[in-house]
């Protein structure tokens, strides 16, 4: 099989399932990464200098190629969603069903499926979440038609965008956030704003008119209509939420505000940015997808970017939700991405939400006294261990110090009851001897032999360094790799980093670079089964998707 070439020879389109899983298998997913990574490069310089006819060309040289077709399978058979079927109820669980995917590829007479229509819960909230869930082939073909539009929306977006980013997380909003509202005389307005129904209200027509990728593809990606309780219903306008490139298509109808406010409150009659007007003003934007901040000097001057951004969102079909969008003055605090932003005798103070600490709590308790009442301990512990490194992740960077310690004194006084459930009839000494035990200078500490629960307030607070605003991961590489690194290194301790100082923070078996966030697993080198061992120099990071691709090479013809 030939890679080089961007079309599928006819001579690959084979039916024979030995056939196709052999080919699945021998694919080399770095030299597959290689070459689409060298085509997204090309579009975004392409994009940087405004050469949309190049552009066009080397999108479709990408959307064509043996490389992409295979990694968007890839994606869309290792992402949490593989194994949920759209409205064909079809699944490619096989290797022989993921080749013939990749084979089957293509634009011609496209016509997509229509989506499979479920409402997911909103947190703290009785409304629910309409999500559209496109078959295995529409899912593969929006990810391969992404992997050509990222490059652009990368180089055109807004600096201070955040949400559904390539390198950039909630984090860099977050220090961002504190960067504009820690200073003495920074804004004491902020105007936090909240589109209604982004996702299910952007315009089609500005899409179309828009977004730089083909058209006839993307229309059938608009226009493919849903089905509920087995009735089909249009779709006259939004991009759907569970799409793959949905959330690219809803940033790029968002970028732009970042322009209309620095035109308005940065800029002279002469249209040049001005610093005296900056700092007078005092109007800076932190967007995460359809969440966003405005800070103010002043609440007229809050209000009057609030009529700017509705103006601006009333062209693609949106406008801003009345009850979540906001005029805050920073003394009284915001809630955003999960954490309170709030200032106290003139010092910024970021915590945890109390609502993401009250549905930690809810999932510590419903884990401990529902799903895990008649668990033995090490299954247990195994559990509550993945959430806690879950949550205290996300907030490790900020003051949550106090959180923390709330949520070790909720642990115990869960897991107390759990044991007391157990076993009604023995007294509190046996309980607490059986289930609690000494481990170094820590007593208490809830362990078997080989397992014991982390404790919460031990886990130092380490901050997050921002990413630079005008780096774009299709230039900046070795930038974004060396950041990619150190977060690893400042995130994690004991064997666990040097794991991945050892590895310089690459997959060991594909050898691409790792992100902290990434959905990774640890590789023993030599099987436990057949003697190795349980150090360092036995064990490796690598990629779930790596791991399981690894697995089907494994398995027997």
């Amino acid at each position: 099989m030939n890679g080089n070439y961007s079309m599928t020879a006819k001579a690959e389109r084979l039916s024979d399932s030995k056939t196709l899983e052999f080919q699945w298998k021998s694919i080399d997913w770095k030299e597959a990464e290689t070459y689409v990574n060298r085509l997204q490069v090309r579009i975004a310089k392409a994009t940087q200098e405004k050469k949309w006819n190049t552009v066009k060309r080397l999108q479709y040289l990408l959307t064509h190629s043996y490389y992409a077709k295979a990694m968007a399978v890839r994606k869309v058979t290792t992402n949490k969603g593989e194994n949920t079927s759209g409205v064909d109820k079809e699944l490619w669980s096989t290797p022989a069903s993921k080749m013939r995917g990749v084979l089957t590829l293509t634009d011609k007479n496209y016509k997509a499926k229509p989506l499979r229509r479920v409402f997911i819960e909103k947190k703290g909230k009785k409304a629910k979440r309409p999500l559209g869930i496109p078959c295995m082939y529409d899912r593969a073909m929006q990810a391969l038609y992404a992997l050509a539009l990222d490059p652009v929306a990368e180089t055109t977006a807004d600096t201070k965008s955040f949400g559904f980013r390539k390198g950039r997380s909630c984090h860099d909003a977050c220090e961002y956030i504190f960067t504009a509202l820690s200073r003495k005389n920074c804004a004491e307005w902020v105007l936090e704003g909240d589109i209604k129904g982004c996702f299910d209200h952007i315009s089609h027509e500005w899409l179309i008119d828009n977004i730089p990728m083909d058209k006839s593809v993307l229309k059938q990606f608009l226009k493919a209509g849903f089905i509920f309780e087995n009735e089909l219903f249009p779709t006259n306008d939004g991009t759907p939420q569970g799409g793959v490139i949905s959330p690219i298509l809803a940033n790029m109808a968002l970028d732009g505000i970042q322009k209309i406010l620095s035109d308005r409150f940065h800029t002279n009659r002469l249209g040049k940015v001005d610093n005296r007007f900056q700092i007078t003003n005092k109007v800076y934007l932190v967007r995460y997808a359809d969440d966003f901040i405005v800070t103010a000097a002043t609440k007229e001057i809050a209000e009057e970017a609030k009529e700017l951004i509705r103006k601006f969102l009333k062209t693609r079909g949106l406008e801003l939700s009345e009850e979540k969008t906001t005029i805050t003055h920073v003394g009284d605090g915001f809630d955003m991405l999960g954490w309170t932003f709030r200032k106290f005798k003139g010092k910024l103070i970021v915590k945890p939400s109390k609502k993401s600490i009250k549905s930690f709590v809810a999932s510590l308790s419903e884990t401990i006294l529902k799903r895990g009442k008649a668990w033995k301990q090490e299954p247990l512990i195994e559990k509550l261990n993945e959430q806690i490194r879950g949550w205290t992740n996300y907030h490790q960077s900020v003051c949550a110090s106090e959180a923390f310690a709330h949520i070790d004194y909720v642990l115990f006084e869960l897991l107390w009851r759990w044991a007391k459930r157990r076993h009604p009839h023995k007294n509190r000494w046996w309980v607490s001897t059986n289930y609690w035990h000494k481990k170094g200078n820590r007593s208490w500490v809830f362990s078997t032999e080989n397992k014991e629960l982390l404790r919460v307030d031990h886990i130092p607070i380490v901050r997050h360094t921002k990413v630079r605003m005008d780096a774009n991961p299709y230039f900046d590489t070795q930038y974004f790799l060396d950041r990619k690194f150190q977060q690893g290194m400042k995130r994690l301790s004991g064997r666990f980093k040097l794991i991945w100082k050892n590895q310089n923070g690459c997959c060991y078996h594909c050898g691409m670079p790792m992100e902290i966030s990434d959905e990774r697993e640890i590789f023993f080198k030599v099987l436990k089964s057949a003697g190795g061992k349980d150090e360092v120099m036995n064990m490796a990071y690598v990629h779930k998707s790596c791991q399981q691709t690894y697995l089907e090479c494994c398995s027997k013809e």
